[in-house]
């Protein structure tokens, strides 16, 4: 198959939709299949280049809606030469352009929201909601119903997309989600990451490793932890994530604080090897988030070996806990110190066990295989290919006739 892949931003900063895509479509074509990807970003930003895929940069863009002139003609032209487009995100132009240049046309678009319809931004946020309000039925609205399907990462997440707005209506489907496994020489990855930084040497590390943002509820974890630091004196937190907000400043103030500056090590952005060596030598994931679609992180971890400690907030959350892969807990503070107690007074051998579950979990449920089959078998299913109503190159020859 031939698959394109649209994104707003293939910048690793904005979290899992890009590190997802890249994944998917390495595997796909490992697989044998042609996948390339468009985004709106402009071609000489830096983060291009090092992108794995064949990538359109369509940009620059303008604002924070990602105008893009150059996309809508760019699909028209482009899009018959693929048998499915694959829109990763809502809320900005990539989504609405789509639209624009494939609804009712011979090649068929899917839809990930990747947890952009939860009802959480809502609540959160009431005033970006009401804009919302007012640009849903004549774009995103149009986006979904139009869409094959609109794939889900969880049942979860389908639920609560139906609670954001009254006017919704969706093809909907549950798709498996997952990533790759991490790199196999776990000693050479701990010593890089420790070499980096060496005072985290002999301790037991709680890891936490995303985006320094309000919704990763990072006051959670940092009051939580700072309730159980004494239960074990070398248990220390490392935050790893792009720190050069606002929010970020706000919870190195908070650490300050709550006197537990000294327990805590802020990484910046970690990456590659780094990355990968921070999941090797930490002994928990934190992950107390008030929403969180699906979580590639929680997967890097479990894949790394790695038991994590996860909110009822992570949309996976009933998976970690049924298979006994980690420790879920309310996205509280109380919840979250619970959890940790929980953990710091763990004995060695349950550890162990449940390290063992984590890996399995991962195995079964979240490796990026099956996600690549999944996706595969709804494309197919779905897709009008050669033999079916309408196929690529009957599209292009009706495009030349109008």
């Amino acid at each position: 198959m031939k698959i394109l892949h649209l994104l707003s931003t293939v910048d690793p900063r904005a979290g899992g939709p890009t590190e997802g895509v890249l994944q998917s479509g390495l595997s796909l074509r490992a697989l044998g299949h042609e996948v390339e990807a468009a985004s709106l970003d402009a071609p000489d930003a830096p983060h291009v280049a090092g992108f794995g895929l064949p990538l359109h940069a369509l940009g620059p863009s303008r604002g924070f809606y990602g105008l893009c002139p150059a996309l809508v003609p760019w699909l028209k032209e482009h899009a018959p030469r693929f048998d499915a487009v694959i829109v990763n995100g809502l809320w900005q132009y990539h989504s609405f352009g789509a639209w624009k240049a494939l609804h009712g046309g011979g090649v068929p678009y899917y839809v990930f929201p990747h947890g952009m319809l939860d009802p959480w931004f809502k609540r959160t946020y009431p005033l970006k909601h009401l804009k919302k309000c007012l640009y849903w039925p004549w774009a995103e609205y149009r986006v979904l119903r139009d869409a094959r399907r609109v794939l889900f990462t969880t049942e979860e997440e389908r639920l609560l997309a139906r609670e954001s707005f009254r006017l919704y209506r969706a093809n909907e489907e549950v798709v498996a989600f997952g990533t790759r496994p991490p790199p196999a020489d776990s000693a050479a990855l701990r010593e890089a990451f420790l070499a980096k930084f060496p005072q985290l040497a002999g301790r037991r590390i709680i890891l936490f490793l995303g985006r320094i943002h309000e919704k990763k509820a990072c006051d959670v974890l940092l009051k939580a932890f700072a309730r159980v630091r004494d239960i074990d004196a070398n248990a220390h937190l490392v935050m790893a994530g792009p720190d050069d907000n606002a929010y970020a400043a706000q919870m190195r103030a908070l650490a300050g604080e709550l006197g537990i500056a000294e327990r805590m090590t802020w990484t910046g952005m970690l990456a590659g090897d780094l990355k990968w060596g921070a999941f090797r030598t930490s002994d928990l994931f934190a992950l107390t988030s008030h929403q969180e679609n699906f979580g590639i992180a929680v997967a890097e971890a479990l894949g790394s070996g790695l038991p994590v400690l996860i909110s009822d907030k992570v949309n996976i959350w009933r998976e970690v806990q049924s298979d006994g892969a980690g420790i879920v807990t309310a996205d509280t503070v109380e919840g979250a110190s619970s959890g940790l107690s929980a953990w710091l007074a763990m004995d060695p051998a349950a550890r162990d066990a449940m390290r063992k579950q984590a890996l399995d979990t991962f195995t079964t449920r979240f490796h990026v295989e099956a996600m690549s089959q999944d996706l595969l078998r709804v494309l197919r299913e779905n897709a009008d290919l050669q033999g079916g109503a309408f196929s690529r190159d009957q599209f292009a020859g009706k495009r030349a006739l109008r």
